[in-house]
């Protein structure tokens, strides 16, 4: 088994658990609202699909592309504000889903393996895309992932209080992990 290999199954098994992350959220909280129904979906949906895609695409490009598409326009056009939350941060705390739905379209079509350094090095501004969306993915992901550790220094709070527990580990481990596969060649 090649290193690749071993990441490949590493990244495989974080996409499985951010999968079932989602759909236990889906599940366990009986009748959520609608809008973070659909959220938590398109997750799982995206979440599997990554699981599946070093080992070669499970279904045509054409139905994930429209998924994916579509899952990047509902997370940009459907920012919830919280009371006192202007608009700019209601649709800042979307980014990091729309980048990635964006991102997985972008695998779908981008070349990748022995092709991709050759894409990177060409003249035209689509070889900027790869490079720009994983590292917008990584800051995503180091803020959601860094989020909470000043609060683990100081009194913990109770688990009761977390809406989503371990919600911003998953939502960090997905940015890192879709931020590699960008970069990571793979079927």
């Amino acid at each position: 088994m090649s290193s690749t290999d071993v990441v490949h199954a590493l990244l495989t098994a974080l996409f499985t658990g951010a999968a079932l992350y989602a759909v236990r959220h889906v599940i366990a909280r009986g009748r959520p609202a609608p809008r973070d129904h659909v959220d938590h979906l398109l997750h799982a949906a995206m979440a599997l699909a990554m699981a599946a895609m070093p080992w070669g695409p499970p279904l045509s490009r054409t139905p994930q592309t429209v998924l994916f598409a579509a899952g990047a326009v509902w997370f940009t056009l459907t920012p919830a504000r919280r009371p006192g939350e202007s608009r700019a941060t209601a649709a800042a705390r979307r980014l990091p889903s729309a980048l990635g739905m964006a991102a997985m379209v972008w695998m779908l079509h981008a070349p990748h393996g022995t092709q991709h350094a050759a894409a990177l090095a060409a003249p035209r501004p689509a070889a900027l895309v790869t490079p720009v969306l994983a590292l917008c993915l990584l800051v995503c992901a180091l803020r959601a992932l860094t989020r909470d550790m000043p609060s683990l220094r100081a009194t913990a709070r109770p688990a009761a209080v977390l809406p989503l527990p371990y919600g911003h580990f998953w939502d960090g481990s997905m940015a890192l992990g879709t931020a590699v596969m960008l970069v990571m060649p793979h079927h």
